[in-house]
């Protein structure tokens, strides 16, 4: 019996040691992790603000859109922030505030005044505004893998009939319990023995919190057993108001798709767009009856059990002396008061693709997901709104089964920032981001480089020099041919250089390469901005390689910009989760190309707009937007591209198929029509041609490039870099005519 006794009191001593072992461990990992897990927040992604100002260009149509992506609920007179009453081109909008990087736009009630196509005025009680900001539509966040998100409160800015009404029906013995209550386990352990199944817990919001937090939802003993101890560890490191604070930000209350909607400030965004201050009191009790069961008692699917449950919270809350009977009353008499139009977010995949994967090279995942930061972006939801719609007409007229696919990237020429962005047909699924991944032969797109190189050698070059188009046939080291064909099948002889750009001869071109060199051909493409593998033979010259419209877009904004090569970004600030600026993304650039050759492209690139391959844009566009432009089309028409820009905007569209397959398109056929499509509708400004130093302009015979009188046959002003301009003459005298080419009308003399 002695050695019974003993041998038990060392089994007695070794679970004890190891009890408490598994006690500090639980310890351990309670006091480690609490504190973060309280604060772990992801990303938000923000557009760009919109700036007002008497004289801006807006529509009413467009600020009504703009309002309806930040979420503005429309009301006959505004009382709160969030909100916008509209008489036509008159808006009043209670504007919520933002706390912007260099300055806090305050939420106040402003009168916009919008005309056709322009704020015409702007006042605050009844004082003029010179300039103000919307606060910047959230466009998406950056979650866990678990996809769960939340905004953080403090307990004291949460209402308190709404904490206290949570405690009457969640847990009303909260502040006087060590963590777990004795009659809620006996309780729930009584319901469970009469059921024959787990079917209650009698969990206290501590334990719930630490259920949420570490444990699984799984319902057994030794997970029960870790949540009661867990709990009471919980208790006695922090205080009760920093536990309910923790419960009110992190209980689950549904879901958006795949994103999980936790804490009651996010769900009052989510179920009622009204920050959590300014809840009602029958939106307050429908929130907290639906922790019961978040998808039971959906308001959205299950509107009548959602108002039940409201109705018996309520009486809850008057049973404990929260409020009045006459308040619950006056709130059981008010309908669920849901957001009728949710908040549009995550709606822009490929866009928020970019904004990822721009980041990733500068933050951790983890960071991203739990830091909390605001990612301020050039997203411009008013040009990606026409982006999509022109994606969608043009492509169902192109194409109605749907078998076509389509990607645009949109950017701003003074900055290189990603205005808008389209990866795919579907313009709201995520997936597969043709605008990024898509890599295809570039076709003549790729043109503009060979010449570019060309004319930054004005000793051998310029718009004029004669070209010869005709049959070529180079051996390629694998013993093949390589024979390249004019799209017309036909070989035009000798044209001047311009010309064989505006009407994408390959014949011209790829002899023009060829004598530039493969490798000089090659380097300029990598100084526009190409970076990916390019290969050096002779098919470079007409668009060989693997390119995506990103890629092209890089490149073409290296040529609007006057050869800096600036990044494409799009982002701008990064701020940490108390609003301090944590990265600050700058314009940077750098001069690649001799900004007098790329004047000379940029007239080029004009012509083929006014007398080239892409002049059926022009059925879209006004006539006096000066745009300049390339299409491009690949072998048997398998990708249709175009690429161009005006004073304001460079779009990049192409158009095929995901197995690569024919379209039966060409550049101007098909890409060019979603191209200028958006571009009548969002661009602004022409072309800005200023001639740079070291330039002058003389009137040549386009059939011979030949220095010619004003007003003689084929003659035309055209730029030159001093010193390159013709040698030899016609015989033609000046005549006046009165008529003006478009070169001309550039500069309105």
């Amino acid at each position: 019996m002695k050695k019974t006794r003993h041998l038990l009191f060392k089994l007695f001593l070794v679970l004890a040691v190891i009890a408490a072992g598994y006690l500090v461990f639980l310890d351990a990992r309670i006091t480690t992790t609490f504190t973060d897990k309280m604060w772990e927040l992801p990303a938000k992604v923000y557009a760009r603000p919109l700036d007002l100002y008497a004289g801006a260009e807006l529509t009413p149509d467009e600020l009504a859109y703009e309002l309806e992506v930040l979420g503005y609920r429309k009301v006959g007179h505004t009382r709160s922030p969030g909100q916008v009453a509209r008489n036509r081109g008159r808006f009043e909008i209670f504007t919520r505030g933002f706390d912007f990087p260099s300055e806090t736009e305050p939420a106040r009630r402003i009168i916009v005044e919008v005309g056709p196509t322009r704020v015409q005025s702007i006042s605050e009680s009844g004082r003029g505004v010179d300039l103000m900001r919307l606060d910047p539509a959230q466009i998406g966040g950056i979650y866990p893998t678990h996809g769960e998100d939340r905004i953080l409160v403090r307990l004291e800015d949460v209402p308190e009939t709404l904490w206290q009404g949570l405690l009457a029906v969640e847990d009303q013995r909260f502040y006087q319990h060590w963590g777990f209550s004795i009659t809620g386990i006996a309780r729930a352990a009584y319901s469970n023995l009469m059921s024959g199944r787990v079917v209650a817990g009698g969990s206290t919001i501590t334990q719930q919190l630490v259920k949420n937090y570490y444990l699984t939802p799984e319902r057994t003993i030794v997970r029960k057993l870790n949540e009661v101890l867990m709990a009471i560890l919980l208790e006695l490191h922090y205080q009760k108001d920093q536990i309910l604070e923790s419960y009110i930000n992190e209980v689950y209350l549904g879901q958006e798709g795949p994103r999980a909607i936790h804490g009651f400030a996010l769900a009052a965004r989510h179920y009622f767009d009204t920050p959590l201050e300014q809840l009602g009191l029958h939106q307050q009790a429908l929130l907290i009856g639906m922790i019961k069961g978040p998808s039971l008692y959906n308001p959205r699917r299950n509107p009548e059990r959602a108002r039940e449950r409201r109705n018996v919270v309520l009486n809850l809350m008057v049973e404990q002396g929260v409020i009045s009977e006459e308040h619950a009353v006056v709130a059981r008499a008010m309908p669920l008061g849901l957001n009728s139009a949710p908040r549009i977010r995550d709606t822009f995949p490929a866009y928020l693709d970019l904004v990822r994967r721009q980041l990733r090279r500068q933050y951790r995942e983890e960071d991203l997901t739990s830091e909390g930061l605001t990612i301020l972006t050039a997203f411009d939801p008013l040009l990606q709104r026409q982006l999509e719609r022109s994606t969608g007409t043009v492509m169902n007229q192109l194409d109605a089964g749907g078998s076509l696919q389509t990607a645009s990237v949109v950017t701003r020429i003074d900055s290189g920032e990603v205005a808008a962005l389209v990866g795919g047909r579907k313009v709201s699924y995520a997936g597969f981001n043709r605008a990024l991944d898509a890599r295809r032969p570039a076709g003549s797109l790729l043109k503009p480089a060979v010449y570019l190189a060309a004319l930054e050698q004005p000793r051998r070059y310029s718009l004029a020099t004669v070209l010869t188009d005709a049959e070529l046939s180079v051996a390629q080291p694998s013993g093949e041919t390589w024979q390249p064909r004019n799209f017309d099948r036909i070989a035009h002889g000798e044209v001047l250089l311009f010309k064989a750009l505006s009407l994408s001869y390959n014949l011209a071109t790829a002899r023009l390469g060829l004598d530039l060199g493969l490798d000089v051909v090659a380097d300029m493409l990598r100084r526009l901005g190409i970076e990916n593998y390019v290969p050096e033979v002779p098919a470079l010259t007409l668009g060989a390689g693997e390119y995506s419209p990103f890629d092209m877009a890089t490149m073409y904004q290296t040529i609007a910009s006057g050869g800096y090569r600036t990044p494409l970004k799009t982002i701008r600030t990064v701020l940490d989760a108390r609003g301090e600026i944590d990265t600050r993304y700058e314009l940077t650039y750098d001069r690649e190309v001799s900004l007098q050759a790329v004047y000379l492209l940029q007239y080029a690139l004009i012509d083929v707009m006014k007398n080239g391959t892409g002049k059926g844009a022009y059925r879209h566009l006004p006539a006096n937007l000066t745009v300049a432009g390339k299409t491009g089309t690949t072998n048997d028409g398998r990708d249709s591209w175009f690429a161009g820009f005006s004073g304001d905007l460079l779009t990049v569209s192409w158009v095929g198929r995901d197995d690569n397959g024919g379209t039966g398109l060409t550049g101007s056929s098909g890409a060019l029509k979603v191209w200028s499509h958006f571009m009548a509708a969002s661009s602004k400004r022409p072309v800005a041609y200023n001639m740079p130093e070291g330039m002058v302009v003389e009137t040549i015979d386009s059939s011979n490039g030949r220095i010619t009188g004003e007003g003689c046959p084929n003659a035309r002003r055209m730029p030159f870099i001093e010193g390159s301009q013709p040698r030899r003459s016609t015989n033609c005298s000046p005549r006046k005519t009165g008529i003006r080419d478009w070169f001309e009308s550039l500069f309105g003399n």
